[in-house]
């Protein structure tokens, strides 16, 4: 049914694009189930270890050893993406995303070798999906309509992130966050069907070549990179935690519910920001909105840190949703470009870029344990660690893109 609406969505107005609608409708519809299964559980990772009476300081030690894990398989995976296809990438991200979830309700009773067992699946999962899924849309995007393209896709991706924490909280709160888990699981699987028929749009067998790689090009949006993953660990537990703990001061399972809700009141505003920011890219402004765009993320982040009420976290996560949309969108757009000039080199290119993404979520999490360790209380050391990240995401705006020059 997904497969079907999207490919009746896209056909008419996008009758040059280079793979067939088929494939396309299938690429789209096994991305936008993964990411309802992936976004009903990321968000609630670090407050069921948090229920189950793990500390902030565990929790922070947890994230920058799966950050610096991630950033180190990347070389491993992008082999694999290479030799394989992406698409099989895509595919064997969602598998092995099933025994993970199998493992993580069973924390209460195994502890620790249950979260390492979690976190090494979930791990590999995710870097294995990301990189495959950027080389795929990489290749198969239409360079003069690329700005609507990633409209569509972030349109897509938008609207199943800001549901999925609703409806994964609401299983949570009704029945039990061990079910939450479950349904992610079988969501996982269907999310694989699609791409059992699906043949690779690039070649297959590559070897990873290093020689003459454009560094002179990339290394400033490699750098730029840390930003992202800083933003990504700041919005994807140090914020859910700081609900939890001081905002809404509730260790119940009504807090699944409760910031599941607040979560998905974003979803009119995904789908406007993100069809709007895809004609800026494509009128030629996409440098200008990656600037705004970075400079109010950076904002949002800073009031985060004064949030008190939950009218406070509904506009947060508002401000936080238009601002990365905004600035992900101009940004992926300079990364595809730059991925299509660097010859020969597009898989080596993405690699780096998602390393670097992954050690930016590395420093994020020292710089959080370093914070719990140093601050008087952890609400100070929430407050403290947004500021910080207000300043880092600026870092976004060193990126050199030639498409924006």
């Amino acid at each position: 049914m997904i497969q079907t609406l999207i490919h009746r969505l896209l056909r008419r107005r996008h009758f040059w694009r280079y793979a067939s609608f088929d494939e396309v409708a299938e690429l789209y519809a096994s991305r936008v189930m993964r990411l309802l299964a992936q976004y009903m559980i990321n968000m609630f990772v670090a407050l069921y270890l948090y229920q189950n009476g793990y500390s902030l300081l565990f929790i922070a030690l947890y994230y920058a050893v799966s950050f610096l894990f991630r950033s180190v398989i990347t070389y491993v995976v992008a082999r694999f993406v290479a030799k394989f296809g992406p698409k099989h990438g895509i595919l064997t991200a969602n598998l092995l995303y099933i025994p993970a979830l199998l493992a993580f309700p069973l924390v209460p009773e195994y502890g620790l070798p249950a979260i390492v067992f979690f976190g090494f699946f979930q791990s590999l999962s995710m870097v294995m999906f990301d990189l495959a899924y950027t080389v795929d849309f990489s290749k198969v995007k239409h360079v003069e309509h690329a700005g609507k393209e990633i409209g569509y896709m972030q349109i897509f991706e938008r609207l199943t992130a800001s549901l999925s924490p609703l409806i994964g909280g609401t299983v949570a709160f009704v029945i039990a966050p061990e079910a939450t888990m479950w349904l992610s699981a079988v969501l996982f699987a269907v999310a694989s069907v699609p791409l059992f028929k699906t043949k690779e749009q690039v070649r297959l067998n590559q070897r990873l070549e290093f020689r003459r790689f454009p560094w002179r090009d990339t290394w400033r949006t490699i750098r730029a990179e840390t930003a992202v993953g800083f933003d990504i660990a700041a919005s994807n537990f140090v914020w859910v935690l700081f609900l939890a703990v001081v905002v809404f001061a509730s260790n119940t399972n009504d807090i699944y519910f409760t910031i599941g809700a607040f979560a998905s009141i974003t979803v009119v505003t995904s789908f406007f920001s993100a069809y709007a920011f895809g004609r800026i890219i494509d009128w030629r402004h996409g440098g200008d909105l990656l600037r705004v765009a970075a400079v109010a993320n950076a904002m949002t982040h800073a009031f985060r840190a004064f949030v008190t009420t939950p009218a406070g976290v509904a506009a947060a996560n508002i401000a936080n949703e238009v601002a990365t949309t905004g600035y992900s969108m101009a940004y992926m757009r300079g990364l595809f470009d730059t991925a299509d000039n660097a010859t020969g080199h597009r898989i080596v290119y993405l690699m780096f870029v998602s390393a670097a993404m992954n050690i930016g979520g590395l420093i994020a999490c020292l710089v959080f344990v370093g914070l719990l360790l140093v601050c008087s209380s952890p609400t100070v050391a929430f407050q403290l660690f947004f500021i910080l990240t207000a300043v880092y995401v600026l870092l976004l705006m060193s990126a050199r893109f030639r498409l924006y020059k």
